[in-house]
């Protein structure tokens, strides 16, 4: 009997977090002798679709993150993109082609963008994540 009074309690506390940005958290592994080819890449066309991105609403801030003595294996740059929330990843595909037409002249241009890029570096893997903000 006593456990019912403290279940109502406990529903009753304020939340002490709300829901913030999404951030989308690319692992990146750059191929040997290649840093400074894939950082050229970032620097421009990345860079590029980023501030693009950004123009339209639908991403708030870009960083790029190096980590000092990977190991082996493991990825030496994270690519963080901050959007304004889980909306904003649901961009409708037409949309979608419209940016990548503008940025690589052609969906094939885009393409062959992708595959050019393999040669440099390797993903890792990318996770997506909500940041909560204490209230």
């Amino acid at each position: 009997m006593i456990a019912a009074p403290m279940a109502a309690r406990a529903q009753d506390a304020a939340r002490v977090y709300d829901n913030g940005p999404v951030w989308e958290i690319s692992s990146v592994q750059t191929k040997p002798g290649h840093f400074d080819d894939y950082m050229k890449f970032l620097s421009t066309t990345w860079r590029a679709e980023q501030e693009d991105a950004k123009r339209r609403g639908l991403v708030l801030d870009y960083k790029i993150l190096t980590a000092q003595d990977a190991r082996d294996n493991a990825p030496d740059l994270y690519l963080m993109v901050e959007y304004r929330n889980m909306a904003a990843l649901d961009e409708p595909l037409d949309a979608r082609d419209a940016s990548a037409k503008r940025l690589f002249g052609s969906m094939s241009g885009a393409a062959s963008a992708d595959l050019q890029r393999e040669s440099i570096r390797t993903l890792r893997g990318a996770i997506l994540t909500r940041e909560l903000i204490l209230k």
